[in-house]
């Protein structure tokens, strides 16, 4: 019998993951097979070319394109600095004398008899690449990048934006549904990853941007306040290039919605931790999920990373995925085989969800993800 279920978001307290940490040009990878590395060790470089600047200098000398080499004081292939000569002309009056100075410090790439243009090519700026979890090195692609592989504890989130960053976890907050108001921040926080719980308004975010944090994790905000942090209205590609000052992950969606008591539980149990973060998110073919990683050393060498599960089971804990009754959570406490018919006339595989408080809802199964990892 074929399964039905919605993949869910893994919230699990040991994992074996692997990231592979890829240049988007050759360069050099300089870490070895079986190093152990830390977050922020660079694992490869390379030199991306510098940014190339025209000058006519025919028409800045007053002389024809093809007599332009006889004004030049340097050649192609020499490095020039700023300001320095780079032609000038040779009156027989000096107070007629002209003088054209480089605007930037580089290279004569090239110098044209046709056009009378010099190409300057600024310097080339070092990429480098971090590793971004600790781990350790499982393999090495030459001349392009690396997969770390580390035992961890691993949260994913709904919704994220930022790019990747690491920091101590911080519990601002005593319960998951409670809000992460700005008297929660204070300049201990700076350079740590800021744990909330159901909601967090415009205001916080503010502060939590004055006092210099590296990461917020929630359970939700307003559409309207991420509106305002960025400027502009998210399309569907992927985040994770966002410059807010922050990294942003949401565990639950958008509104008020306090966190998952398991993820809440989780991140509490590791407080005072360092945690790798990715805001990255693309809800396209390739699935990208927010994710906070909390490496535990090598304790897991030989575990197996986590399994493809085969379908939803009775107990499994589920999050509801569409309104009215969005961000719930409960557990399967049933699972009907025959097809229902639901208020839409479709008849679909329907699931029952058991709540907290007792109470419990028929769902369509596309209606939920499953929180995996439990």
């Amino acid at each position: 019998m074929a399964h039905s279920y919605t993949p869910g978001l893994t919230v699990t307290d040991r994992t074996v993951i692997h990231r592979r940490r890829m240049l988007p040009l050759p360069g050099k990878v300089v870490v070895n097979l079986g190093d152990t590395i830390s977050s922020q060790q660079v694992v490869a470089r390379a030199e991306l070319p510098g940014k190339v600047f025209p000058i006519n200098l025919a028409n800045q000398l007053s002389v024809a394109p093809g007599e332009i080499r006889e004004y030049l004081t340097k050649k192609e292939g020499d490095v020039v600095g700023k300001d320095e000569i780079l032609a000038e002309n040779k009156p027989l009056i000096k107070w007629f004398k002209t003088e054209i100075p480089s605007p930037v410090a580089g290279t004569i790439e090239s110098v044209s008899a046709v056009t009378g243009q010099v190409l300057l090519r600024e310097p080339p700026r070092v990429l480098q690449l971090l590793a971004y979890v600790d781990g350790t090195i499982i393999e090495t692609i030459p001349q392009q990048g690396v997969v770390v592989e580390t035992t961890c504890s691993l949260v994913q989130g709904i919704f994220g934006i930022g790019g990747e960053t690491s920091g101590e976890i911080v519990m601002a907050v005593q319960t998951p549904d409670e809000p992460l108001t700005p008297g929660h921040f204070n300049s201990t926080m700076k350079g740590k990853v800021v744990v909330g719980g159901s909601f967090l308004p415009s205001e916080a975010m503010k502060e939590a941007k004055a006092v210099g944090v590296a990461g917020l994790v929630v359970g939700g905000i307003h559409d309207e306040d991420l509106r305002a942090l960025l400027g502009y209205d998210l399309g569907v590609a992927i985040t994770g290039t966002e410059q807010v000052g922050f990294t942003l992950i949401l565990t639950e969606g958008f509104g008020t919605i306090p966190m998952a008591a398991k993820t809440f539980k989780l991140l509490s149990s590791h407080a005072g931790q360092k945690a790798s973060i990715s805001g990255a998110t693309q809800i396209r073919a390739g699935v990208i999920r927010p994710e906070i990683i909390i490496p535990q050393g090598e304790g897991g060498v030989g575990m197996a990373t986590q399994t493809q599960r085969e379908g939803i089971r009775l107990g499994d804990p589920v999050r509801i995925i569409r309104d009215p009754l969005f961000g719930r959570i409960g557990e399967v406490s049933a699972l009907p085989p025959e097809l229902t018919k639901i208020p839409t006339e479709s008849e679909v595989r329907v699931l029952e969800v058991k709540f907290a408080d007792g109470k419990k809802v028929i769902i369509p199964r596309t209606n939920i993800e499953v929180i995996e990892g439990a």
